[in-house]
């Protein structure tokens, strides 16, 4: 999904639950609705995490990968 430009990029690299998700929630909060929010990660937790935060607080996931361990979601805020 290279042709998704993030508005805002949140490396958590390193850091695990419940961190990931604290700083995402608190990223997403600084952003104007339909902006979008790049999370790097590295706790695999966040696979379910960031999916099921989405469907909760109604941002929209438009892409999640993952490479050499590291996740990468881009969320577009609701």
């Amino acid at each position: 999904m290279d042709d998704i430009k993030a508005t805002t990029t949140l490396d958590t690299s390193g850091k695990c639950c419940p961190m990931p998700m604290v700083e995402t929630t608190k990223a997403i909060k600084d952003l104007a609705p339909g902006e979008i929010l790049e999370i790097v990660a590295t706790d695999i937790g966040t696979r379910r995490d960031i999916p099921s935060w989405c469907e909760r607080s109604g941002n929209t996931l438009l892409s999640m990968t993952e490479q050499d361990k590291v996740l990468r979601y881009f969320v577009r805020k609701a």
